[in-house]
């Protein structure tokens, strides 16, 4: 690497990568290029000139350089990239017995920044979060086309992400032949439906398969409502695992739609799918009096920065306060934050404030993760964002 692709780091800034932390704030930097392109990789040193990393240089972006590799003798090209993509779909092996749909590359923890992979059934789905991602686009949909019983390769890089790499949104095909308007896979014994180019985020709530598994455990003969169901994969679980009763609640038509579709797919009654705000149905049931024996609630990520944590916090706590008084004796509350920012223990301090201030006594019972395809990687806790707790209220 020449001199002008060189990012050399204040005094007493290289402790997070000798840790092995992948990002390099811009505030760390002493010096950096002023005529690399974004995407390049670029050599990271310390003050005294001590190598430390090779990473993905982005000069838009807070996060200046995402490591690529600690290992000063390894060389950043299409082989390496392709390789990890192909480790990372080996690693996802012991999957394929329960599902057809996994997430083969969850970006930093598979030691490639910004790229996610999602595979459903025949069909990959990339979405390119960092200049570093971009610039390998095309050796990332190669490795992607070449992995057994790839037959597309979609991206749907429309991420508001982006735009803070100084990139524009995009997605459309990449290789191979073009995906169905809906991809069939199956969870289990369940069977879904997935809009791999228009749903949200890259068609599928992969994360939550194992929060699934535990909510049909938990569901024999009880009356359950599912909030923010999205396209009702936990309502499916649900009555998989013997409910009496399901409420399915969204404030999208369109993904309810789906749900109901899913619902049908599955044999399951549809009469419990309702569109409606969240919040004003909780107090709706709140005021008519209904309980429930299982409730999930799984919002979507309700802090998208640091500085948002406490109005976040506060819709948060609402949301199980409205729930807890909504459970019967005994009833279990499965709840959720998907925000990063959001740490176990404060997200443990919300639900507790909340079943306090609902005047209810409640034990937690268990704790949920994101699932095994999602893995987090040591050096970066970051990549630890699902918390959920099983809460029994007494």
């Amino acid at each position: 690497m020449s001199r002008m692709s060189t990012v050399t780091l204040k005094p007493g800034k290289d402790r997070s990568l000798r840790h092995r932390h992948p990002w390099v704030f811009s505030g760390a930097i002493a010096t950096e290029p002023s005529t690399v392109a974004p995407g390049t990789t670029v050599r990271v040193v310390a003050a005294d000139g001590s190598f430390l990393a090779w990473g993905a240089y982005s000069p838009a972006s807070q996060i200046r350089v995402r490591v690529w590799s600690f290992d000063e003798a390894e060389r950043v090209d299409a082989d390496l990239l392709a390789a990890r993509v192909r480790r990372a779909s080996d690693a996802r092996a012991s999957l394929r017995h329960r599902t057809n749909a996994t997430r083969l590359v969850f970006a930093e923890s598979d030691l490639l920044p910004g790229v996610i992979i999602d595979r459903y059934d025949d069909t990959a789905v990339i979405e390119l979060g960092s200049a570093g991602a971009d610039h390998w686009r095309d050796v990332l949909a190669d490795a992607c086309a070449a992995l057994d019983g790839i037959r597309s390769v979609y991206e749907r890089s429309d991420l508001d992400v982006r735009s803070k790499e100084g990139l524009a949104e995009r997605t459309g095909l990449l290789r191979g032949s073009a995906p169905p308007e809906r991809v069939e896979i199956h969870e289990d014994d369940a069977r879904f439906m997935v809009d791999v180019r228009h749903g949200h985020k890259t068609g599928f709530y992969l994360d939550q398969r194992d929060a699934r598994a535990a909510a049909r455990s938990m569901c024999a003969d009880a009356r359950v409502l599912n909030v923010f169901s999205y396209t009702g994969a936990f309502s499916v679980a649900a009555w998989a695992g013997g409910a009496k009763s399901v409420a399915t609640v969204d404030s999208s038509g369109p993904a309810l739609a789906l749900a109901t579709e899913h619902l049908h797919l599955n044999g399951f009654p549809t009469s419990g799918v309702r569109e409606a705000d969240a919040f004003a149905e909780l107090r709706r049931l709140r005021d008519a009096g209904a309980q429930f024996d299982l409730i999930v609630l799984d919002p979507p990520k309700l802090i998208h920065a640091k500085q948002n944590i406490d109005r976040g916090s506060r819709a948060y706590k609402d949301l199980n306060w409205l729930a807890f008084r909504l459970l019967a004796p005994g009833g279990t509350l499965l709840t959720f934050s998907c925000s990063g920012s959001l740490t176990p223990e404060l997200h443990q301090k919300i639900v507790a404030d909340a079943a306090v201030d609902a005047q209810r006594d409640a034990q937690i019972v268990g704790r949920l993760h994101q699932a095994s395809d999602h893995p987090v990687l040591l050096s970066f806790p970051e990549s630890a964002y699902l918390k959920g707790l099983v809460c029994r209220a007494m």
